[in-house]
């Protein structure tokens, strides 16, 4: 199967913007450097997705962590406000988004934040992960951001959450 970045398929229409394929800044680097592709504005005291147009394909027993410039908060004070994002192998080409990753940062400044077209955003790492030995996930990703976690709406009633 491989490990590589990829570009989203939207991009062929895309006119504008600076796309750039993560990589590493040095043969040391453990993180492969994302670019902003546009400008963006972070809001005070709100979060803001950043899209990056970049899909990755890595194999089923690694995952990539998204994670924050050391300097981003101290600099333009935008934290990761999860700390890291969780990218999972079956992310990739799913059926919402393509597997299109994203950064989330939360502005801590009380003034908005610009962040420049080029401008690197924060780093992805490949991790190996393990499993339990009695490890039985069969589960298939139906969909993209967040889409691990929703509830089965057969379980909510209207007065809220039902027993279980």
């Amino acid at each position: 199967m491989g490990r590589k970045f990829e570009f989203v398929e939207r991009l062929k229409d895309e006119k504008e913007g600076y796309w750039r394929l993560p990589e590493r800044a040095t043969a040391g680097s453990a993180g492969y450097d994302f670019y902003n592709p546009k400008r963006v504005v972070c809001k005070s005291h709100e979060i803001t997705m950043i899209p990056t147009g970049i899909k990755v394909k890595m194999y089923q027993d690694e995952v990539l962590l998204l994670v924050n410039r050391s300097s981003n908060p101290k600099k333009k004070g935008l934290i990761i406000p999860n700390s890291v994002g969780v990218i999972d192998s079956d992310y990739y080409n799913n059926e919402d988004n393509e597997g299109e990753m994203a950064f989330a940062f939360y502005n801590i400044n009380d003034t908005d934040t610009i962040i420049t077209q080029g401008e690197k955003l924060g780093q992805g790492i490949f991790m190996k992960y393990g499993t339990t030995d009695d490890d039985c996930a069969k589960g298939k990703r139906t969909g993209g951001f967040g889409s691990t976690d929703t509830v089965s709406t057969s379980r909510i009633t209207l007065s809220g959450v039902a027993p279980f």
